[in-house]
């Protein structure tokens, strides 16, 4: 039989065609042999392969991630032959199919889930893998404590030294000293409760070995982990020391890029509302790669000279290059840059309104370039001609400090290069929601693996992420995408600061500090330390600290009131309810420049319900410390902004455990998670407009201990109009270990 022939025969029976000759013989002969191979389950259209291992899919789930399906037992039809093919072979026409199972050796390993084998990296996504933790005495079963951390990934050791991350002990073992103790006090290493394991993350380490320390000593955690890395040869040749931010010069609608060395006398082509740059990315969590591509065309600033800008690499890396090709006509130029655009991502330039993601290409992602280049703004200056108190002008310059935003985005690994500061889209955000979404429905419906890679290579690609040498850890526990989720709701408040700072006054006589005071629509005023409700919420501070948050003290450093623009109108006709709190909220001090100048505001429609405990809401405490905890400092960076509203609870919906609410029971008007420990109603005070501050010390329910989860109260509103923000309590957090 002709090659030909062969091929029109895994036509007939609707098979691909693999290359080479070979390989279609081996097709063919699988065919004849077992039947021919229905499409694949997972994906609907990929071709199912004959591997040592198992048929694999050779398809794509979708423009995203290549189909991971793998099987030992496929389902097949009866593999049948044309009538003329049967008459001009005798062979041919005597065969009868019939399915059968093609047998696998009995020694021949299972096909491995992606996670494990065919990406390579699981060991990776353990947050504990590659360091080394010590245990001395536990509270529970010392071997199930070690059995959690070879989960974690930990290398358990016995003897504590300058390597170990971490040692495991108790309150008890800590003051009687033993050697173990010694030798971590001699090494400074910090020595933490079992708690920790509970809830340990790879994105959360540094903060729950400060919140979980039980001993004053040790070194600081988050530069350990760094330096403890285990890297390869390969990483230390090809990482980037530290993390960068390029000062990209805005001309007209995009940035020249800095490697094109032609900032200072080119621009980026626009012809009516097409500007020709475009930064591609591709992430493939199962190839491990996280790429971009960079192409431009540059004009001169004064004459008729054009060039093709190109570069590419892997995000976070040194790897990669780019290339500066002078083109002749500036039509040399588009056509260079549309067939660029076309060969990368599969898509024509002119039709990237409907873009549709092709596999193995690259994918386009929004920059929101503004008119000025934040990164390289001058830090805000307490003096000089402004008008306001110094400590408000302290305060604005801590809510606009450029540094702490950048501190924040890095910790969330976003790629500074890729998004940098003024550049995040709110579009794009959003999406990303939606993708987190769709991850958290594969986590409650068990959804395969390869649906989890798909997402997550297309969440990384929406949002770069840098991580290194490292592949990209794949979204699929509730736990990492929790994590995401408070990434993106304090990405939104960066994106709202980021908008405000890059905007610039007109009047060039005013103050930087008065115009971005300004900018809030919020009147802030000191409360001077001898006024009675100063002494009032210091007290309320103070005696609501919770027990278990013992790792740190606050300290009242200044206290302001807070009355923003349309607020008190908005919220008017909710002075009527009953049952009006003052109640405490903490965030990030990047989050601040969003909240006062928008209000506090609820989780979009996007975001999944992961990580609501009860539903999309307004969270409070009437525990200052339990808010505190999300103000996210560190004893290297220990201030802090706390906000106390007012609140509007009226008929709460009391719940002893968490509950997903998406609307309230007729006439309730918030939601009480109850708490064991809470305020004691003895101590509360009622300030004339009617408002209750419960004030502490706070006191543990015994009958409560049976069926309540959580440890303190939570009070939850679903309207935004339900507060109004009165003051800003600036803290320090004075941390013991």
């Amino acid at each position: 039989m002709s090659k030909k022939e062969l091929q029109e025969l895994l036509e007939y029976n609707d098979q691909d065609i693999p290359s080479g000759e070979s390989r279609i013989l081996d097709a063919l002969s699988d065919g004849l042999a077992f039947g021919a191979l229905l499409r694949c389950p997972e994906c609907k259209e990929g071709q199912l392969r004959f591997k040592t291992d198992g048929y694999r899919c050779s398809g794509n789930m979708s423009g995203w991630t290549k189909c991971m399906y793998v099987t030992q037992d496929p389902q097949r039809t009866p593999f049948k032959i044309p009538q003329e093919m049967k008459e001009a072979y005798g062979f041919l026409g005597k065969y009868k199919s019939v399915t059968k199972k093609r047998v696998f050796p009995a020694n021949m390993p299972k096909p491995s889930e992606p996670s494990t084998s065919a990406n390579g990296k699981a060991e990776k996504e353990r947050p504990l893998n590659g360091y080394e933790v010590a245990v001395d005495k536990t509270n529970g079963n010392a071997e199930e404590v070690k059995a959690k951390l070879a989960t974690l990934g930990a290398n358990t050791v016995s003897k504590v030294s300058e390597n170990t991350l971490f040692l495991i002990s108790t309150e008890e073992a800590v003051k009687k000293k033993s050697k173990r103790i010694k030798d971590a006090e001699a090494h400074n290493v910090q020595v933490v409760s079992e708690k920790i394991l509970q809830s340990l993350t790879a994105g959360s380490m540094a903060s729950q070995v400060n919140q979980h320390k039980i001993a004053p000593w040790g070194c600081d955690v988050a530069a350990k982990l760094e330096k403890n890395k285990k890297k390869s040869q390969m990483d230390k040749m090809f990482t980037k020391s530290g993390p960068s931010v390029m000062k990209l010069m805005v001309k007209g609608q995009a940035a020249v890029e800095p490697e094109t060395g032609l900032a200072d006398v080119a621009h980026v082509y626009t012809r009516g509302q097409d500007t020709y740059s475009s930064v591609l990315g591709m992430v493939d969590i199962v190839r491990g790669s996280n790429s971009f591509y960079k192409l431009q065309v540059l004009e001169s600033d004064s004459r008729n000279r054009y060039w093709v800008f190109r570069s590419w690499g892997r995000v976070g890396t040194t790897i990669g290059g780019n290339k500066l090709e002078q083109m002749d006509t500036l039509e040399d130029a588009l056509l260079q840059f549309k067939s660029l655009f076309e060969e990368k991502t599969g898509n024509l330039w002119s039709d990237r309104k409907n873009f549709v993601k092709q596999p193995n290409r690259f994918y386009p992602l929004e920059m929101d370039y503004g008119q000025s280049d934040i990164a390289s703004q001058k830090a805000l200056k307490v003096g000089g001609n402004s008008k306001l108190h110094k400590a408000v002008q302290e305060l604005i310059c801590l809510i606009f400090d450029v540094d702490n935003i950048k501190k924040t985005m890095l910790e969330f690994e976003i790629d500074l290069n890729k998004m940098p500061l003024g550049k995040l889209s709110k579009r794009q955000i959003q999406q990303a929601y939606g993708v987190l979404n769709e991850l958290n429905e594969l986590v409650k419906s068990g959804g395969s693996e390869g649906r989890f890679l798909d997402a997550s290579n297309r969440f990384y690609t929406l949002l770069p992420h840098d991580f290194g040498m490292n592949s990209p850890t794949i979204l699929n526990n509730e736990d990492i995408i929790k994590q995401k989720i408070d990434m993106l709701d304090s990405l939104l408040d960066i994106e709202v600061a980021c908008n405000l700072l890059s905007t610039e006054s007109g009047d060039s006589s005013e103050d930087p500090v008065d115009f971005h005071y300004n900018q809030l629509k919020a009147d802030i005023q000191i409360v001077n330390r001898t006024a009675d409700e100063f002494s009032l919420l210091q007290k309320y501070m103070e005696t609501t600290h919770a027990a278990t948050h013992s790792t740190y003290s606050l300290e009242l450093l200044e206290m302001f009131k807070v009355c923003r623009e349309g607020e008190a109108k908005r919220y008017k006709p909710f002075k009527k309810l009953h049952n009006r709190k003052l109640l405490w909220h903490g965030s990030r001090l990047a989050n601040f420049a969003g909240i006062l100048s928008q209000g506090l505001r609820i989780a979009p429609p996007e975001a999944p319900a992961t990580g609501y405990m009860f539903g999309k809401g307004i969270y409070f405490a009437d525990m200052v410390s339990k808010s505190a905890n999300y103000c996210c400092t560190s004893p290297a960076n220990p201030v802090g902004l706390l906000l106390l509203c007012e609140v509007a609870l009226g008929n709460m919906y009391e719940k002893k455990q968490a509950e997903y609410v998406t609307k309230l029971p007729p006439a309730l008007h918030s939601t009480m998670g109850m708490g064991q420990t809470a305020p004691d109603p003895a101590n509360k005070v009622v300030n004339p407009d009617g408002v209750e501050i419960p004030l502490g010390p706070a006191s543990r329910d015994v009958s409560k201990t049976k069926g309540y989860s959580l440890l303190y109260n939570e009070y939850i509103v679903y309207d935004v109009a339900q507060v109004q923000i009165k003051y800003i309590m600036k803290v320090k957090f004075n941390y013991k270990y």
